[in-house]
């Protein structure tokens, strides 16, 4: 790779990790093509990046940001998964990991909190941000529907009547 190869890795890099609110680090020993192109197909559906990189060239794009207590785990063969969404990158990674041995989940930072990963792995376990809207707006919309239910069912229960009234 020549010298303006790595600026623009490291500027690519530092661009998506300032975009993000959650990276995971993790360690793929052993993955094939194939089953990277489906981690990375997985991560991808969710909305979130995958990214495999030199650990100097990751260490230098990192230096200096929120993200710099990951360097101290950058060591073998590692990537990183960047999610805008706080639990997209985690839930990807913790559930192929669960499926395949030769990825390890390390750790993350989310918001510029340091998660071990254990941590990661609890965040994993969470609702994503689109389905806690969904229950939010489920919430919301439950007692107008309710009460519209209640304002129709005196004029239900005449025709109701009505209809009784006539087949007999």
């Amino acid at each position: 790779m020549e010298r303006n190869q790595k600026e623009a890795f490291i500027a690519s890099l530092r661009s998506s990790l300032e975009d993000a609110s959650l990276v995971v680090v993790t360690r793929q020993s052993g993955l094939t093509v194939t089953e990277t192109q489906a981690l990375r197909g997985k991560i991808r559906d969710l909305g979130a990046t995958y990214r495999v990189g030199k650990n100097t060239l990751t260490r230098l794009a990192i230096a200096g940001t929120a993200n710099e207590p990951l360097s101290d785990h950058l060591k073998g063969p590692t990537a990183l998964a960047c999610s805008s969404d706080p639990v997209a990158a985690a839930k990807a990674t913790v559930e192929f990991a669960g499926t395949n041995d030769k990825l390890e989940v390390l750790c993350g930072v989310l918001n510029g909190q340091f998660l071990d990963a254990s941590a990661v792995k609890a965040l994993a376990t969470l609702p994503s941000l689109d389905e806690l809207r969904g229950k939010i707006i489920g919430v919301l919309q439950a007692p107008a529907s309710q009460i519209a239910r209640i304002a129709c069912e005196p004029a239900a229960q005449l025709a109701r009547v009505f209809g009784a009234y006539a087949k007999s």
